[in-house]
């Protein structure tokens, strides 16, 4: 039986991040979900008001025998824009910040290490934060899976989640799952 490890990341939309991660060599599971806000349980609704704090993020469940937490969040740095505060494209509010939530003190220094790598390669204008602990909620069932359910008939997602999977396939094909 293979080990299993968690990795909790918000790079704006999670149906954006979920449909990347769902691709990734290793990876076995992608949650989309919310973290880092007040309101205990919290709806999508009350997320997107952007007063509860939360962003939108996603639970990886990965092999790391197949792929490492840093392999993790280089793709994540690289899939994403990191240098954007709180917005991804024409998502914009704290709900759509660039963070990782590290789970235990060996996380958060790997962490720490892939911004400085990213902060390398965008001059120093990562603004990826690193926040936690906090409670993870799951996001309602209708956004499990929704690239694969219903984004491919959503035009917000026709428009965004194709360059991020061109940009996975371009700098990352040896994490890519075959299909």
């Amino acid at each position: 039986m293979s080990k299993s490890e968690t990795a909790i990341l918000a790079g704006g939309c999670f149906w954006c991040t979920e449909a990347v991660f769902r691709d990734v060599v290793g990876v076995s599971e992608v949650e989309s979900g919310y973290i880092g806000g007040t309101v205990p349980n919290p709806s999508y609704r009350q997320v997107c008001s952007g007063d509860t704090g939360h962003a939108e993020a996603i639970r990886v469940t990965y092999d790391p025998d197949v792929i490492s937490y840093a392999d993790i969040l280089d793709v994540f740095l690289g899939t994403h824009d990191p240098t954007q505060l709180n917005r991804q494209g024409n998502d914009v509010g704290t709900q759509y910040r660039s963070a990782i939530f590290p789970l235990d003190d060996a996380q958060r220094a790997e962490a720490e290490a892939a911004i400085a790598r990213a902060n390398e390669e965008h001059g120093g204008r990562v603004v990826t934060a690193i926040e936690g602990p906090a409670e993870w909620y799951p996001a309602e069932d209708y956004h499990q899976e929704y690239w694969e359910n219903e984004g491919k008939r959503n035009p917000y997602c026709l428009a965004t989640i194709p360059p991020k999977l061109m940009k996975l396939r371009k700098g990352f094909a040896q994490k890519v799952k075959s299909t």
